[in-house]
C-alpha cells in the first residue's frame, strides 16, 4: 500500500492507551493529528508543548491529537510499556492529547512505511471526512493546519507540491540509507583494527556514490587528516567540502567541516597553522553571516566551533562572547528539551572556563611554533603512519 494525500486514512490498531481515552476510528468533520515519537527522539520530545498548544487552541474547531509510540527500545515490548508510562509520569504529567503504545509496530507499518516516511517525528493530518491531508514535519504545522481547519488545503496545488516533494526525499534518503548500510557496515570493522589503507578505500567509494553524504564527507577529511595525518592529501579533499558547505549556505556543513580543524582532545601540533586558520576564518565568517551574533537563530549548534577558531587565532576575548553568546542561546531556546540542553552546556561552560583561564589574551593559545626538535617529532610521526 502507497500512503500519501488523498489516500485514505488506515485503522487505528494499538495494543493501548497510556494516556486519553482509547480511540477506534476516525469520526467524520474531526480532523486528526497523528504524531509518530518517541521518547529518546530530542526533536519529538521538544514538539510535544506545541502539540499540546494546537490540541487547546483548535480543540472547538474539531481537532483531536494522538500520539503514537512505535519505537520505544527496549529488551520486551512490556518493558518498552513501562518504561514509556513512566517517562509520561514523570515529564509530562499533564498532557492533554492521547498517547498510544505501538508495540507491535502494526500502525507503524501501515503509517510510516506505507507512505516511505522513515524518521521521527513524523506529522500525519487526517481531513474531515477520513483521508490524508498532510504528511511531513510537525514544524509545518502552524502554517498547514489551519487550512487543513478550513478544508482548503489538501486540494490545493501547494499540498500536492509539497507532497510531490516529499515522496522525491523519501526515495533520496530510501536510496542512500540502503548504499550507506554495506559502507557504515566495512568502515566500522576497519576502523575497530584501526586499518586506515582501507578505511579510507571504504569511504572514497562511499563518498563517489553518495557526495551528499555529509558524515562520509566528514569521516574522508578525519581519516586523512588525523588518523593518516597526511595534510598535503587532506587539502584538497578539505577545501571541497568547505566549498560545498558555503555554496549551500548549510551552517551544518559549515560547523562539521570547522571541527576537524580544531578538536580539543586532538594533537594538531603537526598542522600547518596559517593554512588551517584561514581555512577556519573563511567557514567562521560564513557561519556568523549565516546566523548573526544580534539574531535568534540556535547560536548553541555553531558558536562553539566558531569560538575555538577565534582561540586558536588568539581572539581570546572573542572567543568568550561567542561562548557566552551559545549558553544564552541554549537558555532562551523554548524548544529545546532538557536532556538536549544538559547535551550542549557542559561543553561550553568548559570551553568557557578554558578561554576565561587563558593567559594569552592575544597570539598562539594552542599551536606551538615548529622548532628543530618538532619537525623532527613530527616527521618521525609520518614515519609510523600506517
Amino acid at each position: 500500500m502507497v500512503l500519501r494525500i488523498e489516500s485514505p486514512a488506515p485503522p487505528i490498531k494499538v495494543e493501548s492507551w497510556l494516556r486519553g481515552q482509547p480511540l477506534n476510528g476516525f469520526q467524520p468533520g474531526k480532523v486528526y493529528i497523528l504524531e509518530f515519537w518517541a521518547t529518546w527522539c530530542a526533536p519529538c520530545v521538544a514538539t510535544m508543548p506545541h502539540l499540546g498548544e494546537l490540541q487547546e487552541k483548535y480543540r472547538d474547531s474539531g481537532l483531536d491529537v494522538v500520539a503514537i509510540a512505535a519505537s520505544e527500545q527496549a529488551p520486551t515490548t512490556d518493558e518498552a510499556r513501562t518504561k514509556l508510562d513512566a517517562w509520561l509520569t514523570q515529564n509530562v504529567p499533564k498532557l492533554n492529547y492521547r498517547i498510544a503504545f505501538d508495540g507491535a509496530r502494526e500502525m507503524y507499518a501501515h503509517w510510516m512505511e506505507a507512505s516511505s516516511t522513515s524518521a521521527i517525528p513524523a506529522t500525519f493530518v487526517v481531513d474531515r471526512d477520513g483521508r490524508i491531508a498532510f504528511i511531513g514535519n510537525p514544524a509545518q504545522l502552524d502554517d498547514i493546519l489551519p487550512k487543513v481547519l478550513k478544508g482548503i488545503w489538501r486540494a490545493s496545488d501547494e499540498a500536492k507540491a509539497e507532497d510531490a516533494t516529499r515522496i522525491a526525499e523519501n526515495v533520496r534518503v530510501a536510496r542512500e540509507r540502503a548504499l550507506t548500510k554495506p559502507i557504515y557496515a566495512k568502515l566500522h570493522a576497519t576502523m575497530k583494527t584501526e586499518d586506515w589503507t582501507t578505511a579510507l578505500s571504504v569511504v572514497e567509494e562511499g563518498v563517489a556514490k553518495m557526495p551528499d553524504a555529509i558524515n562520509l564527507r566528514v569521516i574522508h577529511v578525519n581519516l586523512l587528516l588525523h588518523k593518516i595525518r597526511d595534510f598535503r592529501a587532506a587539502l584538497p579533499v578539505l577545501r571541497q567540502l568547505v566549498r560545498d558547505a558555503i555554496d549551500r549556505k548549510s551552517e551544518h556543513w559549515m560547523t562539521m567541516a570547522l571541527s576537524q580543524l580544531f578538536q580539543p582532545t586532538t594533537d594538531e601540533s603537526y598542522l600547518p597553522r596559517v593554512e588551517c586558520l584561514t581555512i577556519a576564518r573563511e567557514l567562521s565568517e560564513n557561519i556568523l553571516a549565516l546566523n548573526p551574533p544580534e539574531g535568534d537563530g540556535d547560536k548553541f549548534l555553531s558558536y562553539g566551533q566558531v569560538a575555538q577558531y577565534f582561540y586558536n587565532s588568539g581572539n581570546t576575548k572573542r572567543a568568550i562572547e561567542l561562548i557566552e553568546l551559545a549558553l544564552q542561546s541554549v537558555d532562551q531556546s523554548k524548544s529545546l528539551p532538557d536532556q538536549v540542553k544538559r547535551g550542549f552546556v557542559p561543553a561550553l561552560r568548559k570551553a568557557l572556563a578554558d578561554y576565561r583561564g587563558s593567559k594569552t589574551s592575544y597570539g598562539n593559545p594552542r599551536y606551538v611554533r615548529q622548532g628543530k626538535a618538532s619537525q623532527k617529532a613530527k616527521a618521525a610521526t609520518r614515519d609510523q603512519q600506517v
